[in-house]
């Protein structure tokens, strides 16, 4: 009787843990919102842990040789995971029967929830719990976040995200004839086939970063998509480009298209469709952002104007470009939902949005990117890439995007987010696929809204030509490249001038006295420091790569220590940031070697020491080269903006030698208080991350070869409280599981908080010191009368009068010193109600030899003098004057006017 007590208890916990089980597939193929990932994972493996110890218990029965210990630890580790797995299946289906239908406000959208009883069904509007506070007023909206509510100020909040957000891809002008074949080719497709395109499948003879499905009776091959940064990751034969930053340090545009065209070319030759880049966020809220170097410049002006040319470069060599991250992906902390906690929350409001964030995003797709990639974040409480106001609403409508949208890397929470405005999903199938048709046909998901992705896919592919028999087959290689596999050499010969010259112009230099260049061949040259030579580790893997956490809070949320992460990178020199932007170069010229070469045929002494933080220094040398730097990597943000090892070197060094030069390769920025003043310390050169030319273009600098030319894409202060928002945001405490992070300070980041507040930078936004000197003259500016007429009226942001030119500006600039030299002349405007000046124009002379002149010209659009009216939801002019400034910086400001509108 004993035994048959004993076998009928532990088959119905067997049947209890079945049920868990199966609840969590259920849930898993349903995609219910309410359940967050960390609970539902969780309960998944109770149930599975449980079922596997009530199997020992059941067999212990019948098998005599398993200890009757065996069994009571078996039928106890049961009961623990069964009520541990019972505990957060409770939470994952914690009821939102409160849930109440409201137009007024963008939430997340739980619509169709066919499995819980209590929640939201078939609500076509934006939810919100009212449980929190009723009698909502414009000043105090309550919100539903993931089964959670909370108040959030109305100014946060922007418009609806309910389905009559959707928008079918127009397919107007330069996109006309993509999207004819396109609609052409998916009218033959079935439903299953058009679903197949839109999600992601691995290929492991050939790593491509994600694939899409293929659709083989209508020939469609599929499409690989790849990173993207400096160059193709994680595969061999290509080149390691300058990064971005260091892109943006050398304000060419020319350059910058160059390198877009050739770095497209090499993605193009590995066969690779979709190039992921480039970075237009983040943009560099937070100084520490771990993937500041992705992108161009914290300024959003400089920023739109190299990323429209990195675009137009990349699609004119025949692979898509791929504008990201949509939006407010501006720390790496909480960026994704870990372990119950929800990612960050980047709570924006609609002014900030259009006049900071949105800015190089609406030149991205005016420049036609054929691709656009959602973030892993929060937008005022909702997941980026289920966020319907703003993929629906803000990109697609009010930009009118004709691309897709693409999912960042498994950053998907259901399959409603194809309602939101999702069009492709990676790496895998997560929601799409089966469970997309199933969508369909169930009511859930509209069967053109699917016909409409598998459109907009298709005409990106028609759009840059990568139609016919052309194509290259994907080239990339296996994921450890010491394997066999085919070997495609994708690199160019026709880029290695642009590669060289991209390396020499992202080089600022912010101290000189009078040590650079080399005023005769040096005798003895000592060389000190970590980042003086070439990483120990191999060039195939991506350098510097660490985890996934991203700060001492996070470590200790996610590991449960406290950890810190080194500022510098003290196994070699970088010549790009960490993860999916850096790729392995096919060498690297690192400084300490391209000296030697130089010394070896010129007969200088070379010494060097780069281990020692107190090196000795041998007194007969003619110069002191310190080297070095400040690492990032996506996935974690930096714990400070300079180290003590790195500082204590360079003043040990400056102690002792009376001509010290200091080299910094910085992934981000990089203070130099702690020594900038010492007296020894006579020139400082801000290398950024110059790629595999980097120490070859050192040297041309030092000796004279080439001269700086490049300025700071941001602002370099004398402290780290000098920035308006210096830390990430996280967690108010220790139980929170929701961080928020309120954009309070608006539009006032980097010199335009700097400007409002007169704060003294150590070196200002656009500053960066030549060989030679340039007198600015003659400045002549012609408002058109448009300009004024147009006073008051609203644009939207696709209207053609928003682009026109409603202003012309003029100057000479001359070359005045004694070698020859280039200058980057900026331009700003100071518009009313605003931040005291804004970067609206810049333009690089050519190389002008001594008494030599150039005129810059300017072209100034109505956008370009324009503010966000957030009653209007346009663009408009505001009465009033404008002052004018151009100069050498945003604060050597040689000439000024002004417009009166």
């Amino acid at each position: 009787m004993l035994k048959v007590a004993a076998i009928a208890l532990r088959g119905f916990l067997v049947i209890f843990g079945a049920i868990v089980l199966g609840l969590s597939v259920t849930l898993a193929k349903q995609q219910v919102i309410g359940s967050p990932p960390a609970e539902t994972s969780f309960f998944s493996f109770s149930g599975a842990f449980g079922l596997i110890a009530s199997a020992i218990a059941i067999l212990a029965i019948f098998i005599d040789k398993i200890p009757r210990v065996g069994v009571i630890v078996a039928d106890s580790l049961a009961s623990v995971f069964y009520l541990a797995g019972a505990i957060a299946l409770t939470v994952a289906l914690k009821p939102v029967s409160s849930c109440t239908s409201s137009s007024d406000i963008a939430r997340d959208e739980r619509y169709h929830n066919k499995l819980l009883n209590g929640g939201c069904r078939n609500i076509k509007d934006g939810i919100f719990c009212p449980n929190a506070g009723k009698n909502t007023n414009e000043k105090n909206v309550d919100s539903y976040t993931s089964g959670r509510c909370q108040e959030v100020q109305a100014d946060f909040v922007f418009g609806r995200a309910d389905d009559s957000l959707q928008a079918a891809g127009k397919g107007l002008g330069a996109w006309r004839d993509a999207y004819a074949r396109a609609r052409d080719l998916v009218d033959q497709m079935t439903l299953e086939e058009r679903a197949n395109i839109t999600r992601g499948f691995t290929v492991p003879d050939n790593i491509c970063a994600g694939n899409t499905g293929t659709v083989p009776r209508l020939g469609w091959p599929g499409l690989c998509l790849h990173d993207a940064g400096n160059g193709v990751r994680a595969t061999d034969l290509v080149t390691s480009f300058p990064s971005a930053l260091h892109v943006g340090a050398s304000w060419d545009r020319n350059l910058t298209y160059q390198r877009g065209l050739y770095m497209g070319k090499e993605f193009k030759a590995k066969g690779v469709n979709v190039l992921l880049g480039p970075n237009a966020g983040p943009l560099g809220r937070t100084p520490l952002g771990g993937r500041n170097w992705e992108g161009f410049s914290v300024d959003p002006y400089l920023s739109g104007q190299l990323v429209a040319e990195s675009i137009i470069g990349h699609q004119e060599a025949g692979v898509i470009a791929t504008l990201k991250h949509l939006i407010g992906n501006e720390q790496e902390t909480y960026r994704r939902p870990y372990f119950g906690v929800e990612a960050a929350s980047s709570n924006i409001d609609d002014k900030t949005l259009h006049e900071f964030y949105l800015w190089p995003f609406m030149d991205g797709v005016k420049a036609g990117t054929a691709s656009v990639m959602c973030s892993y974040n929060r937008i005022n409480n909702t997941y980026g890439c289920m966020n319907s106001k703003l993929n629906n609403g803000v990109l697609k409508t009010e930009l009118g995007f004709d691309g897709f949208v693409m999912l960042d890397w498994n950053a998907q929470h259901n399959v409603l987010s194809s309602n939101a405005g999702l069009d492709m999903v990676m790496p895998l199938g997560g929601s799409f696929g089966t469970n997309l048709t199933d969508a369909v046909e169930n009511g859930t998901v509209d069967a053109s809204r699917v016909k409409d992705m598998a459109t907009r896919i298709l005409a990106a592919w028609y759009l840059v030509g990568q139609d016919g028999d052309n194509f290259p087959e994907p080239g990339i290689g296996m994921k450890n490249l010491t394997e066999p596999h085919d070997q495609v050499d994708a690199r160019i010969p026709e880029s290695r001038d642009v590669v060289m010259e991209g390396a020499i112009a992202g080089h600022v230099l912010v101290k000189n006295n009078n040590a650079l260049p080399f005023k005769k061949t040096p005798v003895m040259l000592s060389v000190f420091g970590y980042d003086a030579t070439v990483p120990a580790t191999k060039n195939t893997d991506v350098l510097f790569q660490l985890g996934y956490t991203s700060s001492a809070e996070m470590a200790q949320a996610v590991l449960g220590t406290e950890a810190h992460f080194d500022q510098a990178a003290r196994g070699g020199t970088i010549v790009t940031g960490g993860r999916a932007g850096a790729n392995g170069p096919s060498y690297i010229t690192d400084p300490l070697s391209s000296i030697q070469h130089r010394a070896r045929s010129e007969g200088t002494w070379v010494n060097w020491d780069l281990t020692s933080f107190d090196p000795d220094v041998n007194a007969a040398s003619d110069a002191c080269l310190v080297f070095i730097n400040a690492i990032a990597t996506e996935g974690w943000d930096r714990d400070g903006l300079h180290d003590d090892f790195s500082d204590g070197l360079v003043l040990n060094v400056a102690s002792k030698c009376s001509n010290t030069i200091v080299v910094i390769h910085a992934a981000g920025i990089r203070l130099v208080d702690q020594w900038i003043e010492h007296p020894n310390i006579t020139a400082t050169i801000i290398a950024h991350l110059p790629g595999q030319d980097s120490g070859d273009a050192l040297v041309k600098l030092l000796y004279g070869e080439a001269g700086f030319s490049g300025k700071l894409p941001y602002t370099l202060a004398r402290n780290e409280s000098d920035y308006s928002v210096y830390k990430p945001c996280g967690l108010v405490s220790p139980n929170d599981k929701d961080p928020q992070c309120d954009y309070t300070e608006g539009v006032y980041v980097d010199y335009r908080d700097f400007d409002a507040k007169n704060v003294t930078p150590r070196y200002e936004f656009g500053f960066g010191l030549s060989y030679t000197t340039f007198e600015y003259s003659s400045l002549s500016i012609k408002p058109l009368r448009k300009l004024s007429d147009g006073a008051g009226d609203k644009y939207a942001s696709t209207s053609d009068e928003l682009w026109e030119v409603v202003a012309k500006i003029e100057a000479q600039i001359t070359n005045i010193g004694h070698v020859a030299g280039a200058e980057i002349a900026q331009l700003y405007v100071g518009i009313p109600n605003s931040p005291p000046k804004q970067l609206r124009g810049f333009e690089k002379t050519p190389l002008l030899s001594p008494k030599e002149s150039s005129t810059v010209y300017f072209e100034l659009t109505r956008r370009d003098f324009s503010i966000w009216d957030v009653v209007a939801q346009a663009w408009t002019i505001q009465g009033g004057n404008y002052s004018v400034w151009l100069g050498a910086s945003s604060r050597d400001l040689l000439l000024t006017g002004n417009i009166e509108v």
